[in-house]
């Protein structure tokens, strides 16, 4: 099955390529039909990758050269069960976001297919890549399509400059992943992620290894938006059509995530063994930050796609946590984790856009009951959320189990806690936002949102009906991941193959196979701990909206030690989003130099 694995890139590419060429003599119905066909194959050869490698890791070498005596002569896709889940979450999202573009970007350029298609392509090939430089070529791919897409509307003023900060912040966090690149290159002559692995094994880390190290992970928690590198995102996302946000929010963010957990079990792991404390200190105290500071601002929002952007930050340092145990079964709960947020966050963001084309903008304030007349549409807003909150047996709740299993096994039994009171105030924020816009619940006026400015709505000869099927089935498969069955155990299973670098090493380089157990399939029940910690954040999301709602009712003896409490804080919080690039630069700078210092000292 290996010559499949290239297709998923190759097949969006070269309907770019085509897209771009024929643009101005071909109709834009055409056009939009040639794009979804592309995506649609795009996510069948992804399937069919994702089906191929449940037994064993699938491996193409590109111009057939492959490795002489394990030493690697050319370029390497190899797919394990993880990345080829991750690849078939980006086609699947592609050919939704495309279907439903078709009608909400109808007036735009023939080129914004082209580009959903690149930006599709880079992802996958991010996914599938087992090559160090070529992770960083389809970084780059990746990039260089969303910075134009959040800039489409270059004639107005907010997408410039959020494209803008994007940019530039993500092209600091390239740069860094180029440096250190060429660090472990210098270091061991080899960019394939098997070779330099197995050059690093059982040799201890000298200071140009952590030097190289460090500058890898901080690009790649830039691409994921962790704490405090993660001020382009929300710029990014206000200043993106709400199609783009979910390819932003709902795969960019976890492929650095994903990648990271990647270069250090695959690379870094047999030279780190027995030092791994301070990795994982770092790691956890940084996802943890993150996971706070979302939570935070996402409670401080009135624009709904910086709510939403803010609630992906606080879930991205979630599934931070669960990669830094350095545990199989909290990274298999991250990939369930990613898999149905993915779904579930995309749904959201597509009730947004539906939200700009009717009610003409996304200010919660300002749409203040103006919803009550789209019922169906507020359904699938408060579906969506209730599924982010890990309610047993919907969306993200089995991700949050097994996390959470995880961290009680390593020690960290209180992260289970910090993911369900964080997760909580994203989803008590967005009840919140959808009780205020369609129900009309509590008063259109708050001094503790941040006002921001208005945004354009798209055309409103949308196709409503069209836009809300498919907003209700990208929630529906977010609704319904954790009743997958068997997804637990093969999670698992995937997790335990992709921490194992010595059998990742001899399937790539010397072609061995070692075969995998299939696992049962049944749907397991939740455990009793997981059922509590669920409800738990129910309840935590309902006095969060109701706080959010009704607030100022409370009497005055409370709210005002309150705000003297928790008020510096919070404008302390509030004022690092200053939204001036210069100061993300500094921010990032000075946490690389954090994390720098204390690995080289502590590894």
């Amino acid at each position: 099955m290996s010559w499949a694995l290239p297709l998923p890139v190759a097949v969006p590419l070269l309907a770019a390529a085509l897209l771009v060429a024929t643009g101005h003599v071909v109709s834009r119905r055409v056009q939009n039909a040639v794009a979804i066909a592309a995506a649609a194959a795009m996510t069948a050869f992804s399937v069919l990758v994702l089906v191929s490698v449940q037994g064993e890791t699938a491996v193409h070498w590109f111009g057939g050269w492959h490795p002489a005596g394990g030493v690697p002569l050319g370029i390497v896709f190899a797919a394990d069960t993880l990345g080829a889940g991750i690849a078939a979450l980006a086609s699947t999202l592609v050919l939704l976001v495309l279907v439903y573009s078709s009608t909400y970007m109808r007036d735009e350029s023939h080129t914004y297919d082209a580009l959903v298609l690149t930006f599709g392509a880079g992802m996958a090939g991010f996914a599938l890549t087992g090559d160090i430089f070529n992770m960083f070529v389809w970084f780059e791919l990746m990039g260089v399509s969303a910075y134009a897409l959040a800039a489409f509307k270059i004639e107005e003023l907010g997408p410039l400059q959020g494209a803008l900060n994007f940019a530039i912040t993500n092209t600091v966090g390239a740069y860094m992943i180029l440096t250190g690149i060429g660090l472990l290159y210098a270091r061991t002559g080899a960019l394939n992620l098997a070779q330099i692995g197995r050059e690093l094994a059982g040799h201890r880390p000298d200071r140009l290894v952590v030097v190289a190290f460090c500058l890898i992970v901080v690009g790649l928690m830039v691409k994921a938006a962790i704490v405090p590198f993660h001020f382009w995102l929300a710029d990014a996302h206000a200043a993106s059509p709400a199609p783009v946000c979910v390819l932003l929010s709902g795969v960019m963010v976890e492929l650095g995530i994903f990648f990271l957990a990647r270069v250090y079990w695959t690379v870094f792991s047999g030279s780190f063994d027995g030092d791994t404390h301070a990795v994982e200190t770092m790691l956890v105290g940084f996802g943890t930050l993150t996971a706070l500071v979302g939570a935070l601002m996402c409670l401080l929002q009135r624009h709904l796609k910086r709510l939403l952007a803010y609630s992906t930050i606080s879930h991205a340092g979630v599934m931070l946590t669960g990669v830094a145990l350095l545990d199989p079964r909290s990274l298999g709960g991250v990939a369930v984790l990613v898999l149905a947020h993915g779904f579930l966050k995309g749904g959201l963001f597509l009730a947004g856009g539906i939200v700009l084309v009717a009610l003409g903008n996304v200010d919660e304030l300002r749409l203040h009951g103006r919803g009550r007349g789209l019922p169906v549409l507020g359904s699938l807003w408060f579906a969506g959320t209730l599924g982010l909150v890990a309610i047993p047996y919907l969306g993200v709740s089995l991700g949050h189990e097994l996390m959470g299993e995880g961290a009680r096994a390593q020690g960290y039994g209180w992260l289970a806690a910090v993911a369900t009171v964080t997760t909580a105030v994203c989803a008590g924020a967005m009840l919140r936002a959808g009780a205020r816009v369609f129900l009309g619940w509590g008063p259109d006026r708050d001094d503790l949102l941040t006002p921001e400015p208005d945004e354009a709505p798209p055309s409103r000869t949308a196709n409503m009906p069209l836009l809300l099927a498919v907003t209700g089935v990208t929630i529906a498969i977010g609704l319904a991941m954790s009743l997958v069955p068997g997804l637990e155990q093969r999670a698992e299973l995937a997790a335990e193959r992709f921490v194992d670098r010595t059998a990742y090493s001899a399937r790539v380089l010397h072609d061995v196979t070692s075969g995998a157990p299939n696992p049962s399939v049944s749907l397991s029940a939740p455990s009793a701990t997981a059922v509590a910690y669920g409800l738990g954040a129910l309840a935590i999301a309902l006095l969060t909206a109701a706080f959010g709602l009704w607030h100022g009712r409370l009497p005055a003896r409370v709210r005002r030690p309150s705000a003297r409490v928790a008020g510096p804080p919070v404008e302390l919080v509030r004022h690092a989003h200053s939204g001036i690039v210069g100061d993300y630069l500094l921010w990032l700078v000075g946490a690389t130099v954090l994390i720098g210092s204390v690995w080289s000292f502590s590894i």
